[in-house]
């Protein structure tokens, strides 16, 4: 099985250049399979037929996972067998009959204006970790970028007098954001003042690096996210991505076309950046229910 999922992994990252997250994703969904395949008696990775597909996503559902979840499962061992097909590792797909379950999707969640404003002033400026802080906050809302392109950038992806950001998506295709005053400010002062006192490197390329002088790791800045969420006493629960959502939603709200919109967010597909017209649907129904005398 090692080698097998070994050569998946190659095949995602050298050939479809797939992100890390996605690679990530597939791999833990495969390996989780072949663990349920191996406590049940089943048969190898490179065995299994259509029945034993099924018995897996029966398992799944009465383990209590979410029809998203186990929709999400079955996409990532179609993705694999159809790679051992057409390297001829099986005869065929098991999983290419089995209809997708359909999941109701979620609206994402946003911030309100004055959320961000609260998020964005918590940092204070007054150690290098503040300086670093505010930094990454005001570009992440500023841009809307994923959370693995914001740690993903180097020094040299930032331009302060143009006011923009060259931003590395999925499949090595890069596209340029453009920065809002605060956050060159902002950035400014972090790269001029801070950065060359943390790095423990001088060849170090990373942008955003953390108290080691290392490159800042998701984690490290899911940590950093929570801990100013608590500050700013912000009930909502706030991840890197609940920026994202709130810069396209409050882009859109603001008059901003959706072609534009799908260009900033690096998404392939419109579909993927409408959702954000819904969001902000929601919201005016939300808004008149609240504040219409006769709603």
């Amino acid at each position: 099985m090692a080698d097998l999922v070994t050569a998946y992994e190659s095949f995602l990252l050298n050939i479809r250049h797939a992100s890390a997250n996605t690679v990530s994703s597939y791999l833990r969904d495969v390996r989780q399979f072949s663990d349920y395949l191996t406590a049940h008696g089943e048969a190898p990775l490179e065995r299994v037929d259509r029945a034993c597909v099924c018995r897996y996503t029966q398992h799944l559902t009465q383990d209590g996972k979410s029809p998203a979840t186990v929709a999400r499962c079955v996409a990532s061992l179609k993705s694999f067998y159809r790679y051992c097909v057409s390297e001829g590792l099986t005869p065929e797909n098991p999983v290419r009959s089995i209809p997708q379950q359909k999941s109701e999707k979620k609206l994402p969640q946003i911030l309100t204006g004055r959320e961000v404003e609260l998020l964005l002033e918590q940092p204070k400026c007054v150690d290098c970790k503040g300086y670093r802080d505010k930094a990454m906050l005001e570009t992440l809302y500023a841009t809307g970028m994923r959370v693995s392109e914001l740690i993903s950038l180097n020094v040299t992806d930032v331009s302060l007098a143009g006011a923009f950001v060259k931003c590395s998506g999925t499949g090595g295709k890069y596209r340029i954001i453009p920065l809002y005053p605060a956050a060159v400010s902002a950035l400014t002062a972090y790269l001029t003042e801070i950065r060359p006192r943390m790095v423990a490197d001088p060849e170090e390329s990373s942008l955003f690096v953390n108290m080691s002088g290392e490159r800042m790791t998701r984690q490290g800045f899911w940590k950093i996210i929570k801990h100013y969420q608590e500050s700013a006493q912000i009930s909502k629960d706030i991840t890197p991505h609940t920026l994202r959502h709130s810069f396209a939603a409050h882009l859109l709200e603001n008059g901003a076309d959706i072609r534009s919109l799908q260009e900033m967010l690096g998404h392939s597909d419109v579909s993927s950046t409408q959702i954000y017209t819904q969001v902000v649907k929601q919201n005016l129904k939300t808004v008149y229910n609240k504040f219409h005398p006769r709603a």
